[in-house]
């Protein structure tokens, strides 16, 4: 099936992509032309998703070095940092970020002796090859997945894993999208994911644009279809792995998966390679953003809750590996002990990449 939307892409000399902020009510596509708007678009929610934050990072740095002097390296090297660190300050749990920053100074120290105008094109070529590589890995990811997902299955999903949280496909949703795609019929659940309503807001778009069936939820409804024995399976996505498996995502999939352990359903999480921080050897190690307390207090603007009243507003949880069935990336489905297949598959990745 066709793509019904386009997440994120190059467009010259500006950013084009798809305001997740307005949807469902609005599909609008913003232009970004400067890093400080990239820098803004990813705060505020308008581009989300670890794999989409990593190409739109990716694409910021080389948008925010069009600005350079072609003449003064010296500068070309202060402006580089100051980017990446505008960058680096935007959100800090989605590791794929910080992979993408990473991955574009890489760039920068093997061409310290290119010219500029030469630097400054090997940095957009990068960035737009973030987002081919995403979008072929999140079709593998769903090519490994699928094959875990039986003809006739009702799959839960919390938040939004889908095309647009990454460059196109998605992970969670990529794995439901194959299966549908290889002829079975799967049925998803979406829990709404207060505060932000990602699910009721994003996942059910996505899916009604595909044509793939949905119910939305109440998030205090998903283990009471658990019970009935409504839910086959779960499929989340996450924004950092940790080394040991824990994976952390949007609140509440901590609650989903305990809740599918007791009542013996198989919760995967679905995930590219560069979401798994082998830097972290456990979940407690994981930064985990909190954000404004309107986002609570507040729904479309309109106060929801006594003014003054005290807020936590905690935007991800940790759901510990041994609630895990498995973690699905584009090498294969990793199975306990995570770190084990982990290491597995990155050093098939790097083989590949040497050869």
């Amino acid at each position: 099936m066709e793509d019904p939307f386009r997440t994120i892409e190059w467009k010259g000399n500006h950013i084009r992509l798809l305001d997740q902020t307005l949807l469902p009510l609005e599909e609008k596509y913003i232009e970004i032309r400067a890093v400080d708007g990239m820098c803004d678009a990813i705060k505020r929610l308008a581009v989300r998703g670890a794999p989409a934050i990593g190409v739109a990072a990716g694409m910021g740095i080389a948008l925010g070095m069009l600005e350079a002097s072609d003449g003064d390296r010296e500068a070309f090297g202060q402006l580089f940092e100051e980017v990446c660190g505008k960058i680096a300050a935007t959100r800090p749990t989605a590791v794929n970020l910080f992979w993408a920053v990473e991955r574009m100074r890489r760039v920068r120290r093997n061409g310290q002796d290119l010219e500029i105008v030469e630097m400054k094109k090997r940095l957009v070529d990068e960035a737009v090859l973030m987002e081919q590589e995403d979008r072929k890995l999140c079709e593998r990811i769903g090519g490994h997945g699928q094959v875990l997902l039986e003809d006739g299955e009702t799959v839960l999903t919390h938040c939004h894993a889908g095309g647009l949280a990454t460059a196109g496909y998605g992970t969670a949703l990529g794995v439901i999208r194959a299966a549908v795609e290889n002829g079975k019929r799967i049925r998803v659940v979406s829990d709404e994911t207060r505060p932000l309503l990602q699910g009721a807001r994003i996942t059910t778009w996505e899916l009604q644009k595909l044509g793939i069936p949905v119910t939305l939820i109440p998030d205090n409804t998903a283990g009471a279809l658990m019970q009935r024995g409504e839910i086959a399976k779960v499929v989340v996505g996450a924004d950092r792995i940790a080394a040991n498996g824990d994976a952390a995502n949007k609140i509440g999939t901590y609650s989903v998966a305990v809740s599918a352990k007791y009542h013996g359903i198989p919760f995967y999480v679905a995930a590219p390679l560069s979401t798994i921080d082998m830097s972290i050897a456990g979940g407690e190690d994981i930064p985990i953003e909190e954000r404004d307390p309107r986002e609570v207090t507040h729904l479309g603007g309109v106060p929801i809750a006594p003014d003054g009243i005290d807020v936590r507003n905690i935007a991800f949880d940790v759901t510990p590996c041994e609630l895990i069935a498995g973690i699905i990336t584009e090498w294969g489905t990793a199975v306990e002990p995570f770190e084990d297949s982990f290491k597995t598959f990155f050093a098939r990745k790097n083989e590949e990449e040497n050869q």
